[in-house]
């Protein structure tokens, strides 16, 4: 094995990271430090230098992506044989050599838990079955069981009144077990209580791992802390990695408290703290960092190793319409500068919003991958139901079909995340519908203006990504868009406890670190508390035309004729909104059309001089009838 390959190209932190073989370690790794990077090579120092046999160690990660990829770095430094994988997989494996493995593993708790749902008194029959399995996770994750769940509660507050979701909770245990399945959560549960009850076999464990160590240990629960404790005993060989600015989990029992612990649980623990970044732009960086004091935690202040990047860009538009319009642009006008769209993300709080972007985005002919209107949950229930008929009541045919399903016009409060999504997209739904609806077009004609519009671009798992920021987590992209950064939104109008807020402000982050040179943020509604500790201040709107402004009356005239002209929605030429500020400015040249939101290099070049040509023969038309009136006036 090459000694000096494992210490090739590392910063201090990293190579003291390394050379510190011997538990516990704690390392405090921030965004785009190079983790894995440290943890692999420090894996291979213990076997290089002789601490440890390959065999010896365990390394456990949250997915089986990471494990592979841990697999294959530790394999091209020359270190094969370490055990690589999830904690799942890890338990599982113990099973089958040592114990009563399992027979049959659900691969989803969403088909029994929506069998169950649909017991329920309405409403809450139509409530996602992934709420209710995120419900089941996070009380299986705190090892809590039907019996014990009620008085365990707490103040949290679950999807469905407590009494109900206890009763889910007890009928999916039952008819878990009567037929003959287990899940995830259960495999852990099994070989902890496999080692409870021998001693020996947990003995024979212990024997053949010595050494420990856990990617991503702010995202550790109750149920795998207590795992992790029997693999390890009274031994202290465990190195710890993770960032809690990172932890945006706790909806499923998460809790970055072992993480930040581990001084206090081991007294001569070795904290190191990664804060070079590998990912970002010191502007990109400098953004980010000033939302740290707010994070609490173990302070990291990132620090750029990378050149110089854009300034951020941080925008409030008048109307959403606008907001949606500047991102599409920009996103054509980044690729027209070199970056592929495949390097390009819009993140967002909920899918529902970032189904926002679809059909503008198709319109624009810009592929995209990620979220999809009509695949989820609230469109293919309505949907399927519409296409039983033919009717050209289309408004009445959908809006009846939605309340069936469960949308509500005004939504109570306590919703889960799921439900908010599903509510939102049969609305949305029911607004198409009626913009749809002429009396003489059939539903069936709507199903297709529907697959038109929002149906897949033909460029499957290419283009723009459109992304949770959930979902973003662990993913780095050259260009981020960070829409609807307002109150209600980002934080999420859920969010009310101040350890809510907190994660909010905590995926706010991981959103931010998601960008490498180009980043984002835009807002239309009340902007959010987060933007006020970034130290962005409310940039008052500019002044927005009235509708008999003579200006914007002109412009949608000339708008009219060139959409007409090039066959195309109006909307495509320029929103409504982009007019009306285009009309509030009364911009001079092309420079000034520029700022405002909307006209992007595209659109600036294709329309600009019409549009300058148009403000300025109303310029004209006022000056000279601001001249007839003085001249009446005078004879």
């Amino acid at each position: 094995m090459d000694v000096d390959r494992i210490f090739a190209g590392l910063n201090p932190e990293q190579r003291r990271a390394v050379e510190t073989v011997r538990g516990p370690v704690c390392i405090l790794a921030g965004a785009g430090s190079g983790k894995t990077t440290t943890i692999t090579r420090r894996i291979a120092n213990q076997v290089a230098i002789g601490e440890f046999e390959p065999h010896e160690i365990l390394a456990v990660t949250f997915t089986d992506k990471a494990a592979t990829e841990m697999r294959g770095r530790l394999e091209r430094l020359g270190v094969g044989g370490v055990t690589a994988r999830t904690f799942h997989s890890a338990a599982l494996r113990q099973l089958h050599r040592l114990g009563d493995p399992p027979d049959r593993i659900m691969a989803s708790k969403a088909l029994l838990l929506r069998q169950l749902g649909n017991t329920l008194p309405p409403p809450y029959k139509f409530r996602p079955a992934g709420d209710l399995a995120t419900e089941v996770e996070w009380a299986k994750n705190r090892r809590l069981t039907p019996a014990t769940y009620l008085d365990e509660l707490g103040d949290h507050e679950p999807p469905i009144p407590p009494d109900l979701m206890f009763r889910i909770f007890r009928g999916y245990e039952a008819e878990k077990e009567e037929r003959g399945f287990v899940d995830f959560e259960d495999v852990l549960e099994l070989t902890v209580r496999l080692f409870d009850d021998r001693p020996e076999t947990l003995a024979e464990v212990r024997e053949y791992f010595s050494a420990f160590t856990v990617d991503e240990y702010q995202d550790v629960n109750l149920l795998q802390q207590t795992l992790l404790d029997r693999w390890l005993g009274d031994r202290n060989e465990l190195c710890a990695v993770g960032d809690d600015y990172q932890s945006i989990y706790a909806f499923t029992g998460a809790t970055p408290a072992y993480l930040l612990g581990l001084p206090a649980r081991f007294s001569n623990t070795t904290v190191i703290r990664l804060e070079d970044n590998y990912r970002s732009s010191p502007e990109v960086l400098a953004l980010a960092n000033r939302i740290v004091p707010a994070l609490g935690g173990a302070e990291k202040i990132l620090r750029a190793t990378l050149g110089a990047g854009p300034d951020p860009v941080t925008q409030s538009f008048s109307s959403r319409e606008g907001e949606v319009a500047f991102v599409v642009e920009r996103v054509r006008s980044l690729n027209r500068e070199g970056i592929r769209f495949e390097e390009i993300a819009i993140l967002s709080r909920t899918n529902a919003r970032l189904a926002d972007f679809e059909e503008p985005l198709h319109e624009a002919k810009i592929p995209f991958q990620g979220a999809s209107l009509l695949a989820r949950e609230g469109a293919r229930q309505l949907l399927r139901r519409l296409r039983r008929v033919e009717s050209v009541e289309v408004s009445t045919s959908v809006r009846g079909y939605a309340t069936e399903a469960g949308w509500r016009e005004r939504l109570p409060e306590k919703l889960g995340e799921r439900e908010m999504v599903r509510q939102s997209d049969l609305g949305r739904l029911i607004r198409l519908a009626e913009e749809f609806d002429d009396g003489v077009r059939t539903t069936r004609e709507f199903i297709a203006d529907l697959e038109a519009r929002f149906g897949s671009t033909g460029a499957d798992r290419r283009g723009v990504h459109l992304l949770t920021l959930h979902g973003a987590k662990g993913l780095e992209f050259e260009a981020v868009f960070i829409p609807r950064i307002e109150e209600k939104e980002l934080p999420i109008r859920q969010a009310k406890k101040p350890g809510e807020i907190a994660e909010e402000r905590r995926l706010f982050y991981v959103g931010l670190t998601r960008a490498k040179r180009q980043l984002a943020l835009t807002w239309s509604g009340k902007q959010s508390r987060f933007l006020g500790e970034l130290g962005i201040a409310t940039r008052p709107l500019t002044k927005v035309a009235e509708p008999d402004d003579p200006v914007y009356a002109a412009l949608k005239r000339w708008r009219l004729e060139r959409a007409t002209a090039d066959d195309l929605p109006a909307y495509v030429v320029f929103h409504n909104s982009t007019l009306a500020d285009i009309a509030g400015r009364r911009p001079h040249d092309l420079a000034e059309l520029a700022t405002v939101p909307g006209v992007g290099p595209t659109k600036l070049d294709r329309y600009g001089g019409d549009v300058l040509r148009v403000v300025a023969a109303c310029g004209e038309k006022q000056v000279e009838q601001d001249r007839r009136v003085a001249a009446d006036a005078a004879a």
